[in-house]
C-alpha cells in the first residue's frame, strides 16, 4: 500500500462527488492528514483534522462519551466511531476518518502493539450517517504500524465513498 496513492485515490473520489472530507486522529499523530494535504488540489475538499492524542481529548474536542472512555478506554470500535462522528460534526464535512490504538512501544490498558480501530463516517444528502468501523491487527515498529493505519484507514474511506 502507498499513502501518496491511496490519498490521491480518495481525493479525487471527493472532488468527483464534491463531498468534503476531514480525520481525528489519535495514533497516526497528523500523519493522515499530512498524507492527504500532499495530494495537490487537496484544499477543495479536505477541511481539516484534528489530533486528540490524550484520552481525555477525544471528548473534549470530539464529543466522545466520556463514560465510553473510562470504561473501555481510548482503543476501542466505538470511540472510533464516535470519534469519526465528532468530526463530521466538528467541521461540516461529509466524510470523516477517524484513527486509534496502539503503536507501542508497550502494550496499552491491555491491548498489545499493532491493535487499530480505524472509522469512517458519511452524511448523506438525506441526514442519514453511516459508520464503517474496522479493527486493525497490525506489525511491525511503531513507524511502521502508524503508517500502516494511514494506509488502512485511506483505503477503508475509498471503498465507503466508492460503494455510495
Amino acid at each position: 500500500m502507498n499513502a501518496e496513492k491511496l490519498a490521491k485515490t480518495l481525493v479525487d473520489l471527493c472532488a468527483a462527488q464534491s463531498r468534503v472530507l476531514c480525520v481525528a486522529e489519535s495514533l497516526t499523530g497528523g500523519a493522515l492528514a499530512d498524507a492527504l494535504v500532499r495530494v495537490p488540489g487537496t484544499s477543495a475538499v479536505f477541511h481539516g483534522g484534528v489530533v486528540a492524542y490524550a484520552t481525555p481529548m477525544k471528548a473534549k474536542i470530539l464529543g466522545v462519551n466520556a463514560h465510553l472512555l473510562q470504561e473501555r478506554g481510548a482503543v476501542d470500535p466505538e470511540v472510533a466511531r464516535e470519534m469519526s462522528r465528532g468530526a463530521l460534526r466538528l467541521f461540516e464535512a461529509d466524510i470523516a476518518i477517524a484513527t486509534t490504538g496502539v503503536a507501542g512501544p508497550k502494550p496499552q490498558d491491555g491491548h498489545p502493539v499493532g491493535q487499530v480501530f480505524v472509522a469512517v463516517a458519511g452524511r448523506f444528502p438525506d441526514g442519514r450517517v453511516l459508520t464503517r468501523v474496522a479493527e486493525l491487527s497490525l506489525e511491525g515498529d511503531r513507524g511502521q504500524i502508524r503508517a500502516l493505519s494511514v494506509c488502512n484507514a485511506l483505503q477503508l474511506a475509498i471503498e465507503f465513498v466508492s460503494s455510495d
